[in-house]
């Protein structure tokens, strides 16, 4: 082993990934937070559940999931008619992904830390 051996590749990287539970049921998720964000985007569950690729059926039930876990309505909807329907987060489920954003923007800036802590910064 050489000296170089002891440094770690240029290219290591930290991931994390970071969801909060409710009784052992997953409330909100970094991957949830960007379906309500999708929603308060696009105004809509299908239009968010294509602009992420998933059927409009997932996004409904982990929406109904998220709900369940934290006990209030994170999204109102307005059943579609003619011109189909629409969606907007509730005052909750804004508070909730203002929140987690930078609950996760915290804990994003405390794993970098403790990262290059363990195994330096780039040279």
């Amino acid at each position: 082993m050489t000296s170089s051996d002891n440094h770690p590749p240029r290219s290591l990287a930290v991931h994390a990934n970071l969801w909060l539970e409710v009784n052992g049921r997953v409330a909100l998720s970094r991957w949830r937070a960007e379906l309500l964000a999708a929603i308060a985007e696009t105004g809509s569950i299908r239009a968010a559940a294509a602009q992420m690729q998933i059927t409009y059926t997932l996004a409904w039930h982990r929406l109904d999931e998220m709900e369940q876990a934290l006990g209030v309505r994170l999204v109102e909807r307005q059943r579609g008619g003619v011109k189909g329907g629409s969606a907007q987060l509730t005052a909750a489920g804004q508070d909730y992904l203002a929140r987690f954003r930078r609950f996760a923007a915290a804990a994003d800036a405390a794993i970098a830390r403790l990262f290059a802590d363990a195994f330096g910064g780039p040279e």
